[in-house]
């Protein structure tokens, strides 16, 4: 480090407000995983994918762009939809635009499974985080997210989210 920088510490609020969020995000994922897994047999990641995949215009995205979407690296990636491919929830294929590129789509049977995990989902999202806050609590909660999206270095790899 310079000699002339010097640092500037958290705060004792910030720093309480950190290690908040900090196990708020580490907590969170494994308990929605939880009941994903116990009552349907599929991981987090397993999840995302197929809800990212039919939100996508024409229920496909690219491999790479799907590793950003799910916060997963390409072979991670990879091996979920693997397991996926193998349940007939979705296929791979070449991308007519581009055939250096792979499309992961998401099948019929995949938005079915889909749609019959979404509601457990939904209610656990509900539980453990909507239904603690308010209205104002929520709109909030956006707007900070937002504004910590906003100052993070660009990639180009995610889509824009404002």
């Amino acid at each position: 480090m310079d000699a002339s920088h010097e640092t500037h510490w958290l705060t004792a609020q910030e720093q309480q407000v950190w290690a908040q969020l900090s196990t708020m995000i580490l907590r969170l994922q494994p308990v929605l995983s939880a009941r994903l897994q116990r009552e349907f047999g599929i991981s987090q990641i397993d999840y995302l994918i197929m809800a990212r995949l039919s939100e996508a215009t024409g229920s496909m995205l690219r491999m790479s762009v799907l590793a950003t979407l799910c916060g997963s690296s390409l072979p991670r990636l990879s091996q979920a939809v693997g397991r996926l491919e193998k349940r007939g929830w979705l296929s791979r294929q070449s991308d007519a635009a581009d055939s250096r590129y792979t499309l992961a789509v998401l099948s019929p049977a995949g938005l079915r499974k889909l749609q019959e995990v979404a509601p457990s989902h939904v209610e656990d999202v509900r539980e453990f985080v909507f239904g603690r806050l308010t209205p104002a609590q929520v709109r909030q909660l956006g707007t900070i997210c937002q504004r910590i999206i906003n100052g993070l270095p660009p990639d180009e790899s995610w889509p824009r989210t404002s």
